[in-house]
């Protein structure tokens, strides 16, 4: 039987993992989706370094990929099925996979901001074009969970999920949590071991967890990728006293991202979060990620594994290529919906603006130490009918000082309300400082 041809683009990090495993397992992949499977072509930047990579992975043996920087001997070859796209980044990504498409091409991508913020129009030409666009690799990694809430699932009606979508955010938390260091010192080292980009903007102010909380809701909920509608707080702010105090109470502090159903619509947001202790949640360390996610039906599912690398990341871009050739005889129309549910039945669902989220805060303030104030501040609280769980004040951090540190833990209460509380908080003239908020879940 003629084997299914793959294309390439790209050949960094991805792509190598990819054609690794590929050739490593091409007995048993073989075996799996009843077609042999070979890489046939690869678009690089540069001829000669994509070459000396490959005799590096695969000494003796190139593995027979021909590297090309010309595109359109990938989308043209009558040899080639199955476009892997493992470039990032938006441009070029969109415009080749766009030309993919139109070339009838089946094209798995594990671009999660192409996905997040072009799928919409990608999936509607796709359909036009009666091919597939699979996108398993681009939300965490090694761990199946596109698949494991789209189809495995579908009987449920996902009432909310929650988890660590970003390894490098997780590793910083970590270990400021189990080595008491600061923020800054944890990101240096990140960047060091290669966890964290020389501009790692997109993991530490949550952009990329946004990205997948978009993909995840879109899939959980049958509603359109809306990336725009996602709150999204990194965790520059989260400081090493909050990761103490926060453990004092029986706490550690994840960064997660949140997709609620509520009766008039979806919390979208990706924030540190304060998660009880007890949580396996809580307990995920490093650069690991973990998805909780319950459905009526089934309750609580933990996902949990690798959110990133070589070959954890081509393990899901095989996974789909598998998928796909599967797929070749079907009917498009009885092929798995891009995002789970039939296209003509995905609702404008409405994503609730932040000020009507509703979770418990934690509040981390300094006030005057002297007798009222502890009243004045619980009097602002209980005027607003916010109940408070716990309240917590500080011995002075030194004999002289004219001000201590009060934490304080709320019930669950509407995002607008606290934010109101905290406006007059900080109007006492005893309150010192800005108060500190963390948002607290107790994923039940």
């Amino acid at each position: 039987m003629k084997p299914i041809g793959i294309g390439l683009l790209g050949l960094g990090t991805v792509g190598r993992g990819t054609a690794a495993i590929l050739a490593r397992n091409a007995r048993e992949i073989e075996r799996r989706a009843g077609r042999p499977i070979v890489v046939r072509r690869a678009l690089v930047r540069d001829v000669d370094k994509a070459r000396r990579a490959l005799a590096d992975a695969f000494p003796g043996d190139p593995a027979g990929i021909d590297v090309t920087t010309d595109a359109e001997t990938i989308f043209t070859d009558p040899d080639i099925d199955i476009v892997c796209e493992a470039m990032g980044g938006e441009e070029p990504a969109l415009s080749l996979i766009r030309r993919a498409i139109e070339c009838d091409r089946h094209v798995i991508t594990a671009n999660k901001a192409l996905v997040a913020l072009h799928g919409n129009e990608l999936f509607a030409l796709a359909r036009e074009r009666g091919v597939v666009v699979a996108f398993e690799p681009a939300v965490a990694a090694g761990i199946p969970l596109i698949k494991a809430i789209r189809e495995g699932l579908s009987a449920n009606r996902i009432e909310w999920l929650a988890g660590i979508i970003n390894g490098t955010g997780n590793f910083i938390l970590s270990a400021m949590a189990h080595e008491g260091r600061d923020f800054a010192d944890v990101l240096d080292e990140a960047q060091r071991l290669g966890y964290a980009e020389s501009d790692p903007t997109f993991d530490i102010e949550g952009i990329d967890a946004a990205h997948k909380l978009t993909i995840l809701a879109s899939i959980a909920f049958g509603m359109p990728l809306q990336f725009e509608r996602v709150f999204t707080e990194g965790i520059t702010g989260v400081e090493r006293i909050d990761v103490a105090f926060a453990a004092e109470l029986g706490y550690r502090i994840k960064h997660l991202g949140i997709a609620r159903r509520r009766e008039h619509g979806v919390e979208l947001r990706v924030h540190p979060t304060l998660v009880p202790e007890r949580e396996l949640l809580a307990n995920v360390d490093g650069v690991l990620n973990a998805v909780l996610v319950h459905g009526d039906a089934v309750g609580g599912t933990l996902y949990c594994g690798p959110g990133a690398g070589s070959e954890a990341t081509g393990s899901a871009m095989v996974a789909d290529v598998i998928d796909v050739v599967r797929a070749l005889t079907t009917d498009p129309e009885q092929r798995v919906p891009h995002l789970a549910f039939q296209p003509d039945t995905l609702s404008a669902v409405a994503v609730l603006d932040p000020d009507e989220h509703e979770c418990a805060f934690y509040l981390r303030l300094r006030a005057a130490d002297r007798p009222g104030v502890l009243a004045d501040i619980t009097g602002i609280f209980g005027g607003l009918g916010i109940s408070i769980e716990a309240i917590v004040q500080k011995e002075p951090e030194t004999p002289e000082a004219a001000d201590v540190p009060i934490i304080l833990l709320s019930r669950r209460v509407r995002e607008g309300l606290i934010r109101e509380a905290i406006a007059r908080v900080e109007a006492l003239e005893s309150v010192s400082d800005r108060v500190h908020m963390i948002r607290v879940e107790s994923l039940r």
